[in-house]
């Protein structure tokens, strides 16, 4: 993660029981918004968020209906630019295995350190408090460059779907990280995650 911390410490686990396919490329996404996710079949929960689960059961438990996309406004970008400063330089990286003695342990920062899932737990927390719905605000998992894996929070909006990341402050069309998108969850249930297929332009059946 760049922190000068080991590698296996940070975000481990998260590549855990990954299902994952690509289709043709199309025009749009199946939310019917240009620039958003296309989203595939039911997957499995990475096994941090499973145990999280077992700990936050009434978070898990969440479901809504059909919620349309966030609009993405000047106050809505700000409100996503100072919540990602916030959170960033707020929360010291460490390992789970500093923090919590286990490989891989999701929570809201403990004694203002974490990971990268972490900060995400606290983002869509602060952002929820702010009027945004859980239904878009999605943890995510990606795989970095260098085949690492690594959490960010997507936030879906109706000019797209864009990433909140510790790694750095800039919010940024999920097409612009460099990331390769693995799953999220579902924007209807709390307790469910889908896979992400293709790229920002891919058309597919969505059971999000």
């Amino acid at each position: 993660m760049g922190f000068g911390i080991p590698r296996a410490w940070l975000c481990a686990g998260l590549l855990t029981g990954l299902m994952l396919s690509v289709t043709p490329m199309q025009k749009a996404s199946a939310d019917g918004v240009l620039g958003a996710m296309a989203i595939g079949q039911r997957t499995s929960a990475p096994v941090g968020y499973i145990e999280f689960c077992r700990r936050h059961a009434a978070e898990c438990r969440i479901r809504s209906g059909k919620v349309p996309p966030a609009v993405m406004s000047a106050g809505l970008e700000d409100k996503l630019a100072s919540v990602t400063r916030l959170v960033n330089r707020s929360i010291k990286p460490a390992s789970d295995l500093a923090v919590h003695g286990a490989m891989e342990f999701w929570s809201y920062p403990d004694n203002a350190r974490g990971d990268c899932e972490d900060y995400v737990l606290l983002k869509r927390q602060m952002l929820e408090l702010q009027g945004i719905s859980l239904s878009n605000l999605l943890i995510t998992v990606v795989k970095k460059k260098d085949g690492e894996g690594h959490a960010v929070l997507t936030v879906k909006t109706d000019k797209g779907d864009y990433v909140l990341d510790n790694l750095n402050n800039d919010v940024k069309l999920w097409s612009e990280t460099g990331y390769r998108f693995l799953k999220r969850q579902s924007s209807t249930d709390t307790g469910r995650w889908v896979a992400i297929r293709g790229h920002p332009d891919v058309l597919v059946g969505a059971v999000d």
